[in-house]
């Protein structure tokens, strides 16, 4: 049997404003967790590229541009934007009662 995903608080609706984005540390990962227009995706925070923090990145739709090297993902996929073969992690998100929430494996 599969383990279920865990259901993991990262944030509260009004803490990332919408065409931002903000590192958050859960049970020992750190994802970035971006706001596109009222829509939350969660990807690792580590650019696949040299770990640059991708929650700091420039975000330009539902494209992050890493702050290191200019790597570009969409967050809502992890895919790189040049690369689509190339991916960070990408994790579900559900918003319940004014908190986001991330799925864990």
């Amino acid at each position: 049997m599969m383990g279920e995903a865990r259901r993991v608080k990262v944030a509260a609706v009004g803490d990332v404003a919408a065409g931002e984005g903000r590192v958050v540390e859960v049970e020992g990962k750190t994802l970035a967790l971006f706001n596109v227009e009222g829509t939350y995706y969660a990807i690792d925070n580590a650019c696949a590229h040299r770990g640059g923090p991708l929650g700091e990145g420039e975000l330009d739709g539902r494209v992050v541009t890493c702050p290191w090297h200019a790597w570009r993902w969409d967050v809502a996929s992890g895919a790189n934007v040049n690369n689509p073969a190339v991916k960070v992690g990408c994790y579900p998100v559900r918003v319940e009662r004014g908190a986001v929430f991330v799925e864990l494996p």
